[in-house]
């Protein structure tokens, strides 16, 4: 991958300087896993940096024989940062939804990339922020109700990786259970919901393409109650 393509694609990358990036893709290592399949185990945390070239993958908390989903990701983001600085046992690991492609680059090579890079470093500082400010959202949604918070879990996920295409914007067929699980509600509230969303003509399941289509991202929005 180019050093422009690899600034386009991940947001991180937009502030660095080309030799930075010429350096952290000559290092990165290249993998390609198909869906269902773990990308990260438990004891990995901490080895990498793992950047989603293409694909969505979700992170997943392990306790015992209970499952939960905490996040989902998708093409253009990363994770693994956080492990780097925190030595502490991990109970997460990261499964593929879709077939996907990652570039990883070790923790060691990561750290000194930052360290050379103080623009790269004060955006890594900017998307961790970022992203603690969305957890402390999904934390204020929690006693709002299942559809709007389910709103809020798709126009998010349109905003953070969805692409436009002539049928709206695009996101993967993520299963109900992952959803119910990011989104803070019942599996089968999420089925109800889903489908009172395709009645109104909001969006549109295509199982052909393993896609949601969300049809009507003003009424999602406004739903969600996004200004």
């Amino acid at each position: 991958m180019q050093t422009e393509a690899f600034s386009e694609l991940f947001p991180l990358f937009s502030a660095a300087n080309p030799e930075t990036l010429e350096w952290l893709l000559s290092v990165a290592v290249e993998h390609e896993y198909p869906s269902n399949r773990a990308v990260l185990m438990e004891d990995a945390w901490g080895n990498a940096v793992y950047f989603l070239v293409s694909g969505w993958v979700k992170v997943r908390r392990l306790a015992g024989e209970n499952v939960v989903t905490l996040a989902i990701l998708g093409r253009g983001d990363f994770f693994g940062e956080m492990a780097i600085l925190d030595e502490s046992p991990r109970s997460t690991d990261v499964i593929a939804l879709s077939s996907v492609q990652l570039l990883s680059v070790s923790a060691q090579r990561f750290i000194q990339t930052l360290s050379k890079d103080a623009q790269l470093h004060h955006r890594m500082l900017q998307l961790m922020v970022r992203r603690l400010r969305q957890t402390n959202f999904r934390f204020q949604l929690r006693n709002r109700p299942p559809a709007v918070k389910l709103a809020n879990t798709l126009v998010s996920l349109a905003e953070n990786y969805g692409q436009p295409t002539e049928k709206g914007i695009e996101i993967f067929n993520i299963p109900f259970k992952d959803l119910a699980d990011v989104t803070d509600i019942g599996v089968e509230e999420t089925s109800k919901i889903m489908q009172k969303l395709n009645e109104k003509g909001w969006l549109k399941i295509d199982l052909d393409r393993d896609a949601i289509y969300l049809l009507n991202i003003k009424q999602l929005t406004h739903l969600a109650g996004h200004v």
